[in-house]
């Protein structure tokens, strides 16, 4: 048991090593403040936040599976909304 136990661990840290850390550095005479808009700039277009949200709780396969079929009807649905007004044109 105690094996396993180290194993699950390793995992979990391994899982830690693979998100990816914003870094920024001061440009000499920067403002704290544009340096600040360029960090959320950089966490933004490496979508740091949305891996994090991703990882915050987990999904049992099948309730995943209905997530994505209802994010799928939704974006369906957006489609024929947009293309039904361009029909009556």
């Amino acid at each position: 048991m105690p094996g396993k136990q180290i194993e699950e661990i390793r995992i979990r840290m391994s899982w830690y090593r693979r998100l990816s850390v914003a870094e920024i550095r001061l440009n000499e005479g920067e403002s704290l403040e544009n340096a600040l808009r360029r960090f959320k700039r950089k966490v933004q277009a490496e979508d740091i936040i949305k891996e994090v949200k991703r990882h915050s709780y987990y999904l049992k396969p099948g309730e995943r599976r209905r997530v994505k079929q209802a994010l799928a009807r939704k974006r369906a649905r957006k489609k024929f909304r947009k293309e039904g007004s361009f029909a009556k044109d």
